[in-house]
């Protein structure tokens, strides 16, 4: 039976689709994306912002207030660019639904893909509790969200633990 694919954000694998134009690529997302064991997305992309742009941060709230309404994703000029991540947060749940995933490593304190915690709107780098726009819509519609940071810690625990395995079989 082949392995489930997970939505993986494309920045994670090497795509230069932060908004700097650079990536934020890890050897272990890279190789899922190689493998194809990953479905590869970008959120503010599929909404329509182009690469470079200026930095966004989430003012108000948290991704669930953006999707109510009451909270707004600015850049840190202060332009509104909440319809580009609503957007592309739509897209994102469109392609997770089609390609029938339930998971998303989605990139930590992202405006669009943070998970538990988000920049605060101030761009003073404060952190706030609450999830990105579109990991916000994804977990709101059933797929489990989790940080690139936190995915990585479980593969470590999980490695681990095979390693204390084999060692205790081996001084058997």
């Amino acid at each position: 039976m082949a392995q489930e694919k997970v939505l993986l954000s494309a920045c994670l694998a090497g795509a230069r689709c932060v908004y700097d134009g650079s990536h934020k690529s890890h050897p272990v997302f890279a190789r899922m994306a190689r493998r194809r064991e990953a479905v590869l997305f970008c959120p503010e992309a599929l909404g329509g912002l182009k690469v470079p742009h200026s930095p966004s941060e989430i003012r108000g709230g948290s991704g669930a207030k953006v999707l109510s309404g009451r909270a707004r994703v600015v850049s840190r000029e202060g332009e509104d660019v909440t319809e580009f991540f609503l957007k592309g947060a739509r897209r994102t749940l469109v392609l997770a639904r089609r390609r029938r995933v339930s998971e998303a490593v989605m990139k930590s304190r992202s405006p669009s893909c943070g998970c538990g915690e988000v920049y605060d709107g101030t761009f003073t780098r404060t952190l706030t509790r609450g999830f990105g726009v579109t990991a916000a819509l994804l977990k709101k519609n059933g797929v489990n969200v989790v940080s690139d940071e936190a995915y990585l810690r479980k593969l470590k625990i999980a490695g681990s633990q095979r390693l204390k395995v084999s060692r205790s079989q081996v001084s058997q």
